[in-house]
């Protein structure tokens, strides 16, 4: 079958409380243009949730959905298997446990369909055990817990991943990117240029494309060197660089760095390394159940006590209640549903 044969696909979209909207709408607003463009439906999706009832997005709208997960099995024995199912998620993602969603995205990739994910969705993947040894995209802040949860995966922070029938994506406008590329793959670069000119996008990004803002734009900051080390330093968070160690990287004195964090960043290079190494902490004990102790090992320091000390004193609450108020923020919200 050539590119311009009248190639379909089906797609599923299965909506995890409290997904992120703006993927999904990215996602599916991308195949309807190229539909659009090519003048008959290439492309077809469905809605699906657990129970087949409506689901909250984490911005409050309810989206109505088309089956249940119930029906969603009996359509892998039939004319309705789709080509691909993408897992829908947001924020919260690590409170979502639900085996029979797992038996299904395993029976659905071991049928030959394609499974995916956007945003956070990777979690859930990597929770069907379809993960390991893969190479696999998710949302930057989620990086952190996700990587300490399932050491087996190989994560990334690009934009989108796609290892063999595996397809993941940051979420964001990442989706369209990740569209695009299945457009690419199905029609060729005519019609992804198409739709991208229906959509006001001037470029097609890459899957290693970064998920960030670059540093300088991020940072407010403009001086080379300074940028250089911060990036050492945000590659070396659990096993911390020596001062030492890092002015030879940069091929500067001890006290040329000590001036320039002072100028640019306002502050002394080992406090600005303290508190991006207590902000992945912060990550950790929100995202993730790993013992305190086991945060404080994975950012770098050799003590719970002194982790603990070091924590009150930039957040102003001990990393005990940090996870406490974040368990009673979830259960308030799930009695509130």
């Amino acid at each position: 079958m050539t590119k311009t044969a009248a190639k379909k696909r089906s797609l599923v979209f299965f909506l995890v409380p409290n997904f992120t909207l703006l993927p999904l709408s990215a996602a599916i607003e991308t195949l309807r243009i190229a539909n659009r463009m090519l003048g008959y439906e290439a492309y077809t999706w469905r809605l699906s949730s657990v129970d087949g009832t409506q689901v909250l997005s984490s911005s409050g709208i309810g989206i109505e959905v088309n089956s249940s997960l119930a029906d969603e099995r009996k359509f892998l024995g039939g004319e309705n298997r789709p080509s691909m199912v993408l897992v829908c998620s947001g924020i919260d993602i690590e409170e979502f446990h639900n085996k029979s969603v797992n038996a299904w995205l395993r029976e659905a990739y071991n049928r030959g369909v394609s499974v995916g994910s956007l945003c956070t969705g990777a979690h859930v993947l990597a929770q069907a055990g379809l993960l390991s040894g893969k190479r696999c995209a998710i949302h930057w802040e989620n990086l952190p817990g996700f990587a300490e949860a399932y050491p087996q995966a190989e994560v990334y922070a690009d934009l989108y991943e796609i290892d063999s029938n595996i397809y993941t994506c940051a979420g964001g406008t990442a989706s369209l990117d990740m569209m695009l590329n299945l457009i690419d793959q199905d029609f060729g670069e005519n019609l992804v240029n198409r739709v991208c000119e229906q959509a006001l996008t001037d470029r097609v990004r890459g899957p290693h494309d970064r998920q960030r803002l670059p540093l300088r734009a991020r940072l407010g900051v403009q001086n080379a060197k300074v940028l250089s080390i911060i990036e050492l330093m945000e590659n070396n968070l659990s096993e911390p660089l020596s001062l030492l160690e890092i002015a030879d990287s940069a091929d500067l004195s001890r006290r040329q760095i000590e001036r320039l964090f002072r100028q640019e960043m306002g502050r002394s290079p080992a406090r600005y390394y303290l508190e991006i190494r207590l902000d992945r902490a912060r990550h950790l004990l929100v995202q993730s159940s790993m013992p305190v102790v086991e945060v404080a090992v994975a950012c770098g320091f050799v003590s719970a006590s002194h982790f603990s000390k070091c924590y009150r004193e930039l957040y102003n609450r001990s990393p005990q209640q940090e996870r406490a108020d974040r368990k009673l923020t979830l259960a308030t919200a799930a009695a509130g549903r």
